[in-house]
């Protein structure tokens, strides 16, 4: 299975193609491409990472390409909310300017891509008001058929506690950092009972958990067990926690072996020894929304 279906019963890929970092056509489409060709059919951006508009170039020239035969339907498109652009008339202008850029009539993913807002403290309660605000904007473009799903990203359970409060819309997905150095259960929780998707990024933990930068002998034990590289098992064992999963890629051949992830299961074992793993070394490696209000 390729695919979740979220509470709406559409589906979302299982795995997504991240582009963060990635901001030249260059370096983008020899992965973009490789990519569909390798079945990938999410591809995740975000307004900070500053290549909608190249990625929208090199999708005009996938839906062209007739060995690829792939429709605009047939593909995942996400984008973020910068925390510049929190509040409602901001991030209804902003999602906008995203399908200018895109040159799409709608996204199929849309998130709030922090909880806080650029050039405010932490505790500064205009956060909440302007991340509520920028949650309603999504709303109101999902109703208008601009967005075809809507959620968060970064928040932490408090957050997401206050958002489902309020809203009318229960966010369809929720991406944060999400590995076996930073598993969190009261927001895996909270997802699973109000049956938000889980996406998880960083996987590889920046890298670090497969450069040897955390020195982790069972990933490696386990890698050589199923004759895969340890990449690989960070990335199935979220799949097998059945989350969405966005592995950034800037080589073709990485591009080709993440595909590989529906190859092969872990074993019972294998899951508690790596679910366990943030009891003896936990560790963050992207950015902390703990004490944004």
């Amino acid at each position: 299975m390729t695919s979740r279906q979220l509470y709406n019963g559409d589906n979302i890929p299982i795995l997504g193609l991240g582009t963060y970092r990635m901001r030249t056509y260059e370096e983008l489409r020899p992965v973009v491409f490789e990519a569909i060709r390798s079945g990938y059919r999410l591809i995740d951006s975000a307004t900070v990472y500053k290549n909608e508009e190249i990625l929208g170039k090199i999708l005009k020239e996938v839906f062209a390409d007739p060995d690829l035969n792939v429709k605009r339907s047939d593909l995942f498109i996400t984008s973020k909310l910068s925390p510049r652009d929190q509040g409602y008339d901001a991030c209804y202008a902003a999602v906008n300017e995203s399908l200018r850029k895109f040159d799409l009539d709608y996204l199929d993913l849309y998130l709030i891509h922090w909880p806080g807002t650029s050039k405010r403290q932490l505790s500064d309660p205009i956060n909440k008001e302007n991340r509520t605000g920028s949650y309603k904007a999504l709303e109101q473009l999902y109703k208008e058929g601009k967005l075809k799903h809507i959620g968060v990203s970064n928040y932490t359970a408090q957050h997401l506690k206050h958002l489902l409060s309020v809203c009318t819309i229960v966010p369809h997905v929720h991406q944060f950092e999400l590995h076996p150095c930073l598993y969190q259960p009261e927001i895996l929780d909270i997802c699973k009972e109000n049956n938000i998707q889980i996406q998880a990024y960083s996987s590889l933990g920046e890298g670090a958990l497969i450069n040897g930068t955390i020195k982790m002998d069972c990933l490696k034990t386990i890698a050589e067990n199923h004759h895969v590289s340890m990449a690989l098992v960070l990335l199935r064992w979220a799949v097998e926690h059945e989350w969405i999963i966005i592995p950034k890629s800037k080589t073709r051949i990485r591009v080709q072996e993440n595909a590989k992830v529906f190859s092969f299961k872990l074993s019972e074992n294998d899951m508690n020894i790596l679910d366990n793993i943030h009891h003896i070394m936990p560790r963050r490696f992207c950015w902390d929304p703990t004490d944004i209000y």
